[in-house]
C-alpha cells in the first residue's frame, strides 16, 4: 500500500449521486495544489454511483471505500481515521471545487499553525451548474467578533490534529450541517475564512439542507447539549406586552384557549422560564390573568400606564419598571414574548437563550433569512436600499428580518443600556411555521386552520 505522506486529504461522501459524482472527483483531481490524497466514500448507493467510481480505482493517490448506510458524521470519522494528510476537507458528491480551492485554503492554514479551520465563500448552483447566487461572509479576521453563523459543513478544511483533539464528529446527530462541529471547535480553536468564492454548492431536490425543520431541531439540541456541558444555564422572565383597549387580539379564540392563554403556557413549558410577567392597561386583561392564573405562582400582572401603549413609545421603558419592581427574583435574563406567534414552541424560547449564553451574545432575536430586493419609494419612483442597487443578486449579502416574536436580553446588559437589543446582538433562525405572525381576521382564519389540523394529526 502506497504510505506517501499528504498535505490535505480530501474526501467525497455518495449516496445515490450517481449523475453528479464524476464532476466533483474531476474537480478534486484539477486542483492546482497537487499535495492531496482523496478518499471516495460510497454510503450504500444503489444508482449508477458505483460505475463511476470504479472508473477511479487504478488513479494515483485515490482511494476507494464502499460501505452500507452509516451516516454523516460516521462517515466523517471513518475518513478522519483513514486520512494521512496534515489537513482534512470533504467535499460532497453533488457539489464541486473551483480549481485552485485547495491551493487557496492550504496557503491560509500554512501561514498560521494556530488556525484550526479555514472556509470559503461559495456559489450556490442549480442542478445543471448555472450559478443562482453567491454566499458571502464577513472577514473573520478583521470583522467578526460574534461567531453564532456556523460555516458550511462542506469544502472547510481543518487541521486534523486540531479535530481529532475536539473528539471528531459527534455520531449521535445524523441530520446536520457540521453545526455541532463548528460550535465545539470555535470555543478551543482559531478559525478564519477566504472572501472568494471556492466551491459550488448545488441546490436540488435531495439536499440534506432542504429540510429546514429537522436542520434548526438538531441545532437546538446541539445547543442546549453545550450549555449543559459548560454548566451555562440560566433562568429568565418572561415579559408578554398586551395593549389591549382596541385591540383586542389578545382575547381571540385559539382552539379552546385565548391567544394570550396560549402564549402564557409556551412561557410556562419553557424550561428557563422561571417567572410570567404579562403588562397591559387593560383591566379585561387584569380579569383574565387572576380568574385562570391566580393558583400559579409564577405567573403575575403589571399595570402598564396607556401613555406606554402608544406606537411612538418603546417598551423599553416598561420593561425598565418591570425589572425594578421584580428585581427581586432570581433571573439573569429577560425574554420578550410577543401573542403575534401562536405556534411558537417553548423549545424555541429554550433555543433563544442557549444561543445567546453559549456564544457569549448580549442580547439575540429570532430571524428569518430572505435575498429578495427591498424597495422604497423616493418620491420619484422606486429604488432599492441599503445600496442594494449596486449588487446583482448573486452578489448580495444575506439580509435577515425579526420574526417569531422572541428577544432576548441578558440582565447584565438590559440593567447596564435600559434596552433589549444591545450589545453583540446574537440571533436563531426560526422555520416558517414559528415565525407565522397574525396581522389581521384573515392571518387569525389561517392560524385557526393550521391549528384544527394539527390537532387532528
Amino acid at each position: 500500500m502506497n504510505k506517501k505522506k499528504f498535505l490535505i486529504t480530501v474526501y467525497i461522501t455518495n449516496f445515490n449521486y450517481g449523475k453528479f459524482i464524476e464532476q466533483a472527483i474531476e474537480s478534486v483531481l484539477d486542483q492546482t495544489e497537487k499535495s492531496f490524497e482523496l478518499i471516495i466514500i460510497d454510503d450504500g448507493s444503489t444508482d449508477n454511483s458505483k460505475e463511476i467510481i470504479e472508473k477511479y480505482k487504478d488513479v494515483d493517490n485515490v482511494r476507494i471505500v464502499y460501505q452500507k448506510n452509516k451516516g454523516l458524521n460516521v462517515t466523517n470519522n471513518i475518513a478522519l481515521r483513514a486520512a494521512r494528510g496534515k489537513y482534512i476537507i470533504r467535499l460532497d458528491a453533488d457539489d464541486y471545487f473551483v480549481p485552485n480551492a485547495l491551493e487557496l485554503l492550504l496557503d491560509k492554514h500554512e501561514n498560521d499553525n494556530e488556525l484550526g479551520m479555514v472556509f470559503p465563500d461559495y456559489f450556490i448552483v442549480d442542478a445543471q451548474g448555472e450559478v443562482l447566487e453567491r454566499q458571502k461572509r464577513h472577514d473573520f479576521d478583521n470583522e467578526v467578533s460574534l461567531f453564532d453563523q456556523a460555516a458550511h459543513g462542506a469544502c472547510t478544511m481543518i487541521r486534523i490534529a486540531f479535530l481529532k483533539e475536539v473528539g471528531g464528529y459527534d455520531e449521535s446527530f445524523s441530520c446536520q450541517d457540521g453545526y455541532e462541529l463548528w460550535v465545539k471547535f470555535t470555543s478551543q480553536f482559531k478559525v478564519t475564512n477566504i472572501n472568494e468564492p471556492l466551491f459550488n454548492y448545488r441546490k436540488h431536490g435531495k439536499n440534506l439542507t432542504s429540510n429546514e425543520d429537522r436542520i434548526l431541531d438538531t441545532r437546538a439540541t446541539i445547543n442546549s447539549k453545550y450549555v449543559k456541558k459548560l454548566n451555562k444555564e440560566i433562568k429568565s422572565i418572561a415579559i408578554i406586552p398586551v395593549r389591549g383597549e382596541g385591540n383586542d387580539i389578545y382575547r381571540l379564540s385559539f382552539g379552546k384557549q385565548t391567544l394570550l392563554e396560549e402564549k402564557i403556557n409556551q412561557a410556562l413549558e419553557s424550561n428557563f422560564i422561571s417567572n410570567v410577567i404579562v403588562t397591559s392597561p387593560d383591566k379585561k386583561v387584569q380579569d383574565l390573568i387572576y380568574e385562570n392564573y391566580s393558583g400559579i405562582e409564577k405567573v403575575s400582572f403589571f399595570y402598564r400606564d396607556k401613555s406606554k401603549t402608544r406606537i411612538n413609545v418603546d417598551l423599553n421603558s416598561t420593561l425598565d419598571l418591570i425589572v425594578a419592581k421584580f428585581k427581586n427574583l432570581d433571573f439573569k435574563a429577560i425574554t420578550v414574548l410577543a401573542i403575534e406567534f401562536p405556534f411558537l414552541k417553548p423549545s424555541k424560547i429554550d433555543d433563544a437563550i442557549n444561543t445567546m449564553v453559549l456564544f457569549n451574545a448580549d442580547s439575540l432575536i429570532s430571524v428569518r433569512n430572505t435575498n429578495k430586493l427591498l424597495y422604497r419609494h423616493n418620491g420619484n419612483g422606486m429604488s432599492p436600499i441599503l445600496g442594494m442597487e449596486k449588487f446583482t443578486k448573486m452578489e448580495r449579502e444575506m439580509l435577515y428580518f425579526h420574526s417569531g416574536g422572541v428577544t432576548v436580553s441578558t440582565r447584565k446588559n438590559f440593567e447596564k443600556n435600559n434596552k433589549m437589543l444591545s450589545g453583540k446582538v446574537g440571533h436563531i433562525l426560526l422555520d416558517q411555521k414559528s415565525a407565522f405572525e397574525i396581522h389581521s381576521e384573515f392571518d387569525m382564519e389561517i392560524a385557526t386552520l393550521i391549528k384544527k389540523k394539527l390537532i387532528i394529526q
